[in-house]
């Protein structure tokens, strides 16, 4: 599994109050002045001003962070916010998803204090990576659609900007407990020094959090630490070193149940699905005779982050900004590799009446395997799939001053990345070893090495690679060097601010197979360990301008176009060494239009927008696929040709009757579809390639006017909604509640359904709607001394517990025929459908994969400040 290129966090942790923000407030309204400081853009971090900047902005403050989080995920406090849709996913430690206006977190620009961190061969971003960004993040900042960065980054859907306080910040310090459901425990301790009078400054934060979370044998282990040094000679100078990392290892449910199992394997037996169901463990029997729980598939990951900036004040008119860093990033994700007697680990026989991995009966399927004699992958095994990584970069920022009205910047982002990408033995399963044949170095190959997932890597220098001999499976690099240019100019005069901004960049990519040799021959063609580089040329424009009518009411606008360089895997498709014949940049076209209200008690905000993605390329991972035969395996697939427009209307407002109850509330419609019809290839999980239907494995897909759904096993949704309230009968004291709605809930799209063009009038899967509660408190016990305070608070999520599918991974129709029954029945000779066969769950197939989001949880907190 890719993980998380989460940058450096340089500031310490903010101290806690009760007072609370909103997902949907603004940033203050910036006084009128000149100086360079409150330019539209300052630094290297890219802040949107209110009535000032030209996008659909919400910001959340660390108070709120601090709060309402407890055992959530960081992104779901982003769910009252317009378009915005955070799930946890499969429901493991870090394991959230989020969308934005329709866009998943790859097309999400994802920044600490302006710098993007999003993964450079992919874009992915893994959020069990950024375990202390919760303790240090002082203002969240989402800016939807094409944002204010002047970066040559892709915001397709939006940014989100975790922007941090440096290590100068006052001194003082808070130790903070926090517990909840499920064994959730955290500890964290945050000192800083203050500054010298020579203009010295340090923080440091360690935190260490376990548990698990509402979904079987997701255990989880988490640490985190920090440290900051800052010095500021002068005015001038101003610098700021820092390293942190967040070491951690969770085990997952990577892949989506049917909800006919979820109904099947609930231990009560009353026809309800069983939301904690998790098919990727199972129980194999100690040597004392104890049942001991066994995780097929785990995430681990560690990320050490060191980073220098320098601020240098040249004059009143100029300032230029520099951030050097590096980050060596150590880990990957565990799951099954190989077969044993032919059964894949889903095999019936492996399966134990509860639903979960008979691994007593694996173990010995493996035993009796004569590694001499038998072939290669005829043992099953848990390998670790390794996604290591060194990334070096260098980004700077010039602004000048040229008048009271007018101002410009310009700038690099340069970097340099190297990933290392491979397996190995996590392990045996009982067996003696894993013959292995495609490493054509060391080949024929038996491991028996194998590698703990549970010590984490402290190190940030060391553990690269494993030993060649020790790979199994596959064994490729990445590397990419990426720079580029980008230049602003900004107008403002009375109440009109105007910018225009452009970039422009080359990424180079080359990928590195270990396992051939140079001069093989692949469909006809000679490739070499070595790909050489291919360069890709890239470029962005956008502009934008704001009105202030009068102190209450503002309008703007802004229009983009981007021509995205694709991913590495689109330049270098089904995993191999031949370049994409058909490669070509994706072009993004946006525009959106705004209006705000700003009075003592209301506030809001009206956004209307249409964003076009043409020439997207896009790789749907962990897809079960029903052959020929109506036998199933799992692989991947490639889609390229898609075009796809997301539209809609947003509304967010505030309003404060007295000074203590506030309102806030959002609302948001979205229409986003698919235009024209696109071609997607099928590929099992060790690239071999697979005909669905007909003589090929590459079809038509029918996805014309289809609503766009995720990519994975996720959804999306065209509709959402919330209310909240804040009640502060008396000093210190805050009592909330928010209500949330999601709705036109589409599930994921896939290869196989919508290769017939019958699919296309269905459409894709639409979930049921469902309505959240939660609520929250929080209190502040106050002592003699001002700096010292205890801050109490306890959250309530799924207040009512409400039963819902978050997300979906399949289109299966109450029409349609199921194959395989439940209850002992494995087949279905009178071809009923579902629907007559009365498994219907909510008014859907029990036959689709889906998440069902969590129960009730709680979290309650205690910190001191001092």
């Amino acid at each position: 599994m890719k993980l998380i290129n989460k940058s450096i966090l340089t500031v310490a942790i903010t101290l806690s109050t009760a007072s609370v923000y909103y997902a949907q407030q603004v940033q203050d309204t910036v006084a009128k002045s000149k100086d360079i400081d409150e330019v539209i853009l300052r630094g290297v971090t890219d802040i949107a001003k209110d009535r000032k900047t030209p996008v659909a902005v919400s910001t959340i403050k660390a108070a709120q962070i601090l709060e309402r989080q407890g055992n959530q995920e960081l992104v779901e406090l982003l769910n009252t916010t317009p378009s915005v849709y955070a799930t946890k996913g499969g429901g493991g430690f870090g394991d959230s998803q989020i969308t934005m206006r329709g866009f998943e977190s790859r097309n999400i620009a994802v920044m600490v204090n302006g710098m993007p961190v999003n993964d450079m061969e992919g874009g992915t971003v893994y959020f069990s990576n950024w375990t202390g960004l919760s303790d240090v993040t002082s203002t969240l900042q989402v800016q939807r659609g094409l944002g204010s960065s002047k970066l040559a980054i892709a915001s397709v859907g939006g940014t989100m900007n975790f922007i941090t306080r440096s290590a100068d910040m006052k001194r003082g310090g808070v130790v903070r407990l926090g517990v909840g459901n499920n064994d959730y425990l955290k500890t964290s301790f945050a000192y800083n020094t203050g500054k010298s009078n020579d203009g010295w400054s340090s923080s440091i934060l360690m935190s260490r959090q376990s548990g698990g979370t509402y979904i079987e044998n997701t255990d989880y282990e988490a640490y985190a630490y920090y440290f900051a040094l800052g010095w500021e000679p002068n005015k001038k100078h101003n610098f700021q070193f820092t390293l942190t990392s967040a070491p951690q290892w969770h085990d997952q449910r990577t892949f989506a149940p049917t909800i006919q199992n979820y109904i099947n394997y609930n231990p009560d037996r009353d026809g309800s699905p069983y939301r904690q169901y998790n098919s990727d463990y199972g129980y194999y029997t100690d040597a004392s005779g104890n049942k001991v729980a066994l995780a097929n598939r785990s995430n681990y990951y560690s990320k050490p982050v060191m980073m220098l900036n320098w601020d240098w004040t040249m004059n009143e008119k100029s300032k230029l900004s520099t951030v050097l860093y590096m980050s060596n990033g150590r880990g990957g994700g565990t799951g099954d590799l190989g077969k044993v007697g032919g059964k894949s680990i889903t095999d019936a026989s492996f399966v134990d009446t509860s639903g979960h991995f008979n691994y007593d009966a694996i173990f010995a399927a493996n035993q009796a395997v004569n590694l001499n004699t038998a072939g290669a992958g005829s043992t099953l095994i848990r390998r670790s799939s390794v996604n290591s990584h060194n990334w070096y970069g260098i980004l700077a920022n010039f602004q000048h001053k040229i008048n009271d009205n007018w101002n410009f910047s310009i700038g690099t982002d340069d970097r340099y990345y190297y990933g290392y990408h491979y397996q190995l033995v996590s392990d045996l399963y009982g067996a003696a070893g894993y013959k292995d044949s495609n490493n054509k170095n060391v080949a024929p190959n038996i491991v028996s090495n194998s590698y703990d997932y549970k010590k984490l890597a402290w190190n940030p220098f060391g553990g690269k690679t494993a030993p060649l001999q020790d790979q199994v499976g596959f064994s490729n690099d990445g590397e990419v060097i990426w720079y580029s240019g980008f230049a602003q100019v900004e107008y403002t005069k009375n109440d009109l601010s105007a910018f225009l901004q452009g970039s422009v960049s080359n990424q180079g990519y080359q990928r590195i197979d270990n396992f051939i040799l140079d001069g093989s021959q692949l469909k006809g063609q000679t490739v070499n360990t070595k790909t050489g580089f291919k360069n890709l040329f890239g470029y962005n424009i956008k502009g934008g301008a704001n009105y202030n009518i009068n102190e209450q009411n503002n309008v703007f606008a802004n229009i983009g176009y981007y021509s995205k360089q694709p991913f590495l895997n689109t330049v270098y498709p089904n995993n191999q060494q031949l370049i994409n014949q058909s490669l070509t940049n994706e072009k993004i076209f946006s525009a959106e239009i705004g209006y705000g209200f700003r009075s003592a008690k209301f506030s809001a905000n009206v956004n209307l927008y249409r964003t076009q993605w043409k020439d997207r390329w896009l790789r749907k991972t962990n897809q079960t696929f029903t052959l020929p035969d109506n036998t199933t395996t799992t692989g991947y697939a490639e889609i390229n040709g898609i075009t796809e427009i997301h539209q809609g209307i947003e509304f967010d407002g505030t309003y404060k009757p007295t000074s203590f109850l506030e309102f806030n509330g959002m609302l948001s419609w979205g229409d986003y579809y698919y235009k024209g019809n696109a071609t997607g290839t099928a590929f099992d999980d060790n690239n071999n390639p697979l005909t669905l239907s007909g003589t090929s494995n590459t079809s038509e897909l029918f996805i014309d006017k289809v609503k766009v759904g995720g990519t994975s096993n996720n959804s999306i949704p065209q509709m959402t909604a919330s209310l909240g309230a804040t009640i502060k009968p008396v000093k210190d004291l805050s009592i909330y509640g928010t209500w949330r709605y999601v709705g036109k809930l589409y599930s994921s799209i896939d290869i196989a359904t919508f290769s017939n063009q019958s699919a296309q009038d269905r459409g894709v899967l639409q979930l049921p709607d469902f309505n959240l509660f939660d609520v929250g408190a929080s209190y502040k016990i106050r002592l003699k001394n001002e700096s010292q305070y205890f801050t109490v608070g306890v959250n309530i999520y799924n207040l009512l517990d409400t039963t819902y599918i978050s997300d979906a991974a399949t289109n299966v129709f109450g029409n349609d025929t199921p194959t395989k029954l439940a209850d002992g029945v494995t087949n279905n000779t009178a071809k009923k459908t579902y629907e007559e066969l009365g498994m219907m769950y909510k008014g859907i197939a029990t036959g689709n994969r889906t998440y069902f989001g969590f129960g009730r949880t709680w979290a309650a907190t205690l910190s001191f400040n001092f």
